[in-house]
């Protein structure tokens, strides 16, 4: 079989035989995108792999050294990444510990492969602990410290902020252990895209009030209506900026949340919110600041109707 380590939609693997490829990734929509496709189940030892390196250098090391481990020894390990993303030091830290081909540009990327074997071992991705308690791993998002964005909507929310709540794009939980001292709280459901920083979460939240969901928060449904809904939504799509993606978050929160609920959301401040907060709430107020984030409240989600079938 052969491995592709965290694909994205948009990837071309039409030029690998679909019978022998493995897509692995733990990002949700990519997961079941691929899984349209071919297999997503992870059935090491693999003959070969290519692996799409991400933008964060620990999470690329760290994929390179998985795919290290688990190819057969001697098989084929391709790397691909864009120069943006850091390919070029990607290749360069590599060529000081194992062998590496020439590489191929292509248009903004490069090729470049390697031998499966020892030298990659001090690249292995493993949980590690920060300031607060939290347990993080390599590639995820603000592995090092949180936020600043969340760090400023947890000094927003109220003392008195209870009822069911959901955090969407919960990350590794930073925002959900500031919920959770809520005591007026009675069900938190963490929603996060991205499997590792999922488990992370797992770690971090103790709390009997929490619930995980493996998901995509743009289309995740609770159970019941929500009295509150908690985020920081990323608003990067892959490799490229996409305020679209944020303003998907507002939206899926109006459609989870109960008549009087309501939204507490900080953005970057440049992010060009405003009108879709005002379709899909009555009342929004800018609760703290920073010159560079915003904390809002919005409350009086607007009911709209289901489009009729044709």
């Amino acid at each position: 079989m052969i491995a592709v380590y965290r694909p994205r939609i948009g990837d071309d693997l039409s030029s690998l035989p679909p019978d022998r490829v493995v897509a692995l990734t733990g990002f949700k929509p990519d997961h079941d995108h691929f899984a349209k496709v071919c297999s997503v189940t992870p059935c090491p030892p693999y003959t070969a792999a290519v692996v799409c390196l991400p933008r964060s250098r620990e999470g690329a090391r760290a994929l390179l050294a998985q795919a290290a481990d688990e190819v057969s020894p001697g098989g084929l390990i391709v790397v691909d990444g864009q120069k943006t993303d850091g390919i070029d030091t990607a290749l360069k830290d590599l060529r000081g510990l194992v062998e590496v081909s020439e590489s191929l540009s292509k248009a903004h990327g490069k090729l470049a492969s390697f031998a499966a074997g020892p030298g990659l071992e001090d690249w292995r991705g493993a949980m590690r602990g920060i300031d607060g308690g939290f347990q993080t791993q390599p590639g995820i998002f603000s592995a090092d410290t949180p936020d600043p964005g969340s760090v400023l909507l947890a000094g927003a929310l109220p003392l008195d902020l209870g009822g069911k709540v959901a955090d969407l794009g919960a990350g590794w939980g930073f925002l959900a252990r500031e919920i959770l001292r809520r005591p007026k709280v009675k069900r938190l459901d963490l929603v996060e895209a991205e499997a590792d920083a999922l488990a992370c979460a797992k770690i971090n939240i103790s709390d009997e009030r929490a619930r995980f969901h493996w998901a995509d928060a743009t289309t995740w449904k609770p159970e019941s209506l929500l009295d509150v809904v908690v985020m920081n939504p990323p608003f990067h799509q892959g490799r490229d900026a996409d305020p679209a993606l944020g303003a998907a978050f507002i939206q899926a929160a109006r459609r989870m949340l109960a008549p009087k609920g309501s939204l507490w959301l900080v953005a970057n401040r440049h992010l060009p919110y405003d009108a879709v907060l005002a379709d899909a709430f009555l009342e929004c107020n800018e609760i703290a600041g920073t010159p560079a984030f915003r904390v809002i409240h919005a409350t009086k989600p607007r009911f709209q109707p289901a489009k009729p079938k044709r």
